[in-house]
C-alpha cells in the first residue's frame, strides 16, 4: 500500500560555529562565581517551536534543544541580556550526556527553573544544552536584579546539585543565534526527521526501499549541468529539467530520483551529500518526497 508523502524543505543561510558551556563564557564574559515538559513563557508574538539536535560541542558530543521559532522576533529589545544556569549532573552517561535513569529529575529540575524564572523575571526561555556532564540552561532577560537570588531559590528543592549561573548583556542575541541556533545542515537533518517521523504516523517501518525524490534550484543553466556533471556516477536518474522566471531568482529546477533507505542515517547522507553539492556551486537545495510504504 503507497501513499504520497510530500515534503518542502528550506535551508536558512547561517554559517557558526559551535561553543561548549567554557567557550560560552569566554565569549560573553561571567559575571559571578529527549524533550521536557514545555512550560509557560511569557507573550513574546512568536509560535514556540521546540527541536532538538546533536552536535560536536567543543569535541564533546552535545545534545541541544532550542526554541526555533524565536528566530522571527530576535533579538527581543527589551531583553537585552542573557542567562545561564549550569547544572553539573551526577550520574551523567559516558558520553556525556543525560542516562536514562537521572533524565527524569533534571527534566523536573528545568521545568522548575523555567517556571520560577520566567514567571518572576518576566525572561525568556530559549534553549538548552547537555554536554560533557552539564546541563546548561539559557534565558534573555530585561532587568536582572536579583536574578542569582531567583536561581539559588529554585535549586534548594535539589541540595544534592552542584550548579552556576552568570549573565552578560547581549543586544544581537548572539547566544541564540550564534551558539543555541543550530547550523544550516543541522537543521537540515532537523528536516529530515521531521519527514521520517510522518513516514512512520503513517504506518511505515523504515525497512523497505523505495524512490525518493529531490528538488535543486540553479541560477543558471550551466550551473545545473555543473551539478548533473559532480553526480554522474552516483546513479541518479533525471525526473525533470525545467526553468521559469517567474520563480525568481533561482529559475532553474532539477528534480532527481533514486531507490533509497529512509532511515535517519540514510537520508542524511544522502541529502545533505546533494545540499553541500548545491551549495559549492550557488545552487539551493529545495526539499524531497517519498511515499509511505506499509507491508
Amino acid at each position: 500500500m503507497t501513499k504520497k508523502l510530500i515534503i518542502g524543505i528550506t535551508i536558512l543561510a547561517l554559517t557558526i560555529t559551535a561553543f561548549s558551556m567554557g567557550l560560552f563564557e569566554k565569549l560573553f564574559g561571567k559575571t559571578n562565581s529527549e524533550k521536557p515538559t514545555t512550560t509557560s513563557q511569557p507573550t513574546v508574538g512568536h509560535q514556540e517551536e521546540w527541536e532538538f539536535y546533536f552536535s560536536n560541542v567543543n569535541d564533546k558530543l552535545g545534545s541541544l534543544f532550542v526554541d526555533l521559532g524565536l528566530h522571527k522576533v530576535a533579538p527581543i529589545a527589551d531583553k537585552p541580556n542573557v542567562v545561564w544556569v549550569s547544572i553539573k549532573m551526577n550520574n551523567p552517561r559516558e558520553d556525556g550526556l543525560s542516562s536514562q535513569e537521572e533524565s527524569g529529575l533534571l527534566g523536573d529540575i528545568e521545568d522548575a527553573l523555567v517556571d520560577k524564572i520566567t514567571s518572576k523575571h518576566n525572561s525568556i526561555y530559549v534553549g538548552r544544552l547537555t554536554s560533557a556532564g552539564d546541563r546548561d540552561l539559557y534565558f534573555y532577560f530585561g532587568d536582572t536584579t536579583l536574578y542569582d537570588k531567583t536561581i539559588s531559590e529554585g535549586m534548594v528543592p535539589y541540595p544534592k546539585y552542584q550548579f552556576d549561573f552568570g549573565s552578560k548583556e547581549d543586544k544581537e542575541w548572539g547566544g541564540y543565534f550564534d551558539f543555541l541556533y543550530p547550523l544550516p545542515q543541522q537543521f537540515q537533518s532537523i528536516q529530515n526527521r521531521r519527514v521520517i517521523e510522518q513516514l512512520e504516523k503513517g504506518g511505515d517501518n523504515l525497512t523497505k526501499e523505495r524512490e525518493v525524490f529531490h528538488w535543486i534550484y540553479f541560477k543558471s543553466e550551466s550551473d545545473r549541468e555543473k551539478f548533473l556533471e559532480k553526480i554522474k556516477n552516483d546513479k541518479f536518474s533525471i525526473v525533470d529539467k525545467g526553468s521559469d522566471k517567474s520563480w525568481g531568482e533561482f529559475a532553474y529546477r532539477l528534480q532527481l530520483k533514486r531507490v533509497e533507505k529512509v532511515d535517519q542515517n540514510s537520508v542524511d547522507e544522502y541529502v545533505i551529500y546533494l545540499w553541500k553539492l548545491a551549495n559549492e556551486i550557488g545552487g539551493e537545495y529545495d526539499g524531497w518526497e517519498t511515499s509511505i510504504e506499509k507491508d
